[in-house]
């Protein structure tokens, strides 16, 4: 173990107390918080500042309204039609402290949901503000519109997107019972990490409804530039479509196996094999 190195009288050089780590050059590979250094048993500074960022973004995450009204807008210059409904839980406190009232419907929105007159579409998209708000707000548009021309291929009939306030993964599962749709995908907000506040998850369910159990669930996660990006989730979600409507059913039983070229007899890039899908619902 190295000795502590001890400043001159009258100087204090930075320089010569901070240990960096051995690591440092894989910092360039990836996100994580790795090879931070040492200066005497804790932090440098300027990481113990980096950290208090990136947690405050993450709290920030959390807590940022839903702004449905923009994305039903965007939506709707793309011509699709769009719900917005709101879980049992009224109040963001509430949404975090109940989990259990942001996985129903609240009384108002299922009356709207069960009086819609056309039902029975094949693939229901729900969009949840989850636990970060920020994550669907930059994410769940583009990632819709990679999605759209394989659900063209696949003659896929949509139901309108509902747009959910307050919502946790299960309330896609009620909502999709209310409309009788086929499938439903929820495109949720992640909670947020230190190096990813706006990171996009899905849940797939194949007929769902309000006893359906985690297992019985599909998850595409990480949706984000520096992440998953939108064209291969985008396949990877038409890739479990094709095949949940093939042997009728989701979840532990369906194994994503989307990028394994030996299904295909080809070798192509996991965003770029269109002429596959082309199984129906």
């Amino acid at each position: 173990m190295s000795k502590p190195v001890q400043p001159p009288a009258g100087k204090f050089p930075v320089g010569n107390i901070i240990h960096h780590n051995p690591w440092q050059g894989l910092r360039e590979f990836t996100a994580a918080r790795i090879a931070l250094g040492r200066a005497g048993s804790s932090l440098p500074t300027d990481e113990l500042l980096k950290f208090g960022l990136a947690h405050a973004q993450a709290r920030d995450a959390v807590h940022q309204p839903f702004d449905s009204e923009s994305l039903a807008q965007q939506l709707e210059a793309d011509g699709m039609t769009t719900i917005t409904v709101h879980s049992a839980a009224q109040t963001r406190e509430t949404y975090l402290c109940r989990p259990d009232l942001g996985r129903r419907l609240g009384d108002d929105s299922r009356r709207a949901l069960t009086a819609y007159p056309d039902k029975q579409a094949d693939i229901l998209l729900v969009i949840g503000d989850g636990l970060s708000s920020k994550a669907v707000h930059r994410q769940a548009v583009p990632f819709i519109r990679a999605l759209s021309p394989y659900l063209s291929l696949l003659g896929l009939k949509m139901a309108p997107v509902v747009l959910a306030h307050q919502s946790r993964v299960a309330l896609g599962d009620d909502i999709g019972a209310c409309l009788r749709a086929r499938a439903v995908a929820i495109l949720i907000g992640e909670r947020p990490g230190l190096s990813s506040p706006d990171s996009l998850g899905i849940y797939f369910t194949w007929e769902p409804h309000t006893r359906r159990l985690e297992s019985e669930r599909n998850c595409i996660s990480n949706i984000r530039p520096e992440g998953l990006d939108y064209p291969q989730a985008a396949f990877k979600l038409a890739w479990l479509l094709e095949q949940a409507g093939q042997r009728r059913l989701s979840g532990i039983e369906l194994k994503d196996e989307s990028d394994n070229p030996a299904l295909y007899g080809l070798v192509k890039p996991l965003f770029n094999p269109p002429e596959r899908l082309t199984g129906k619902l």
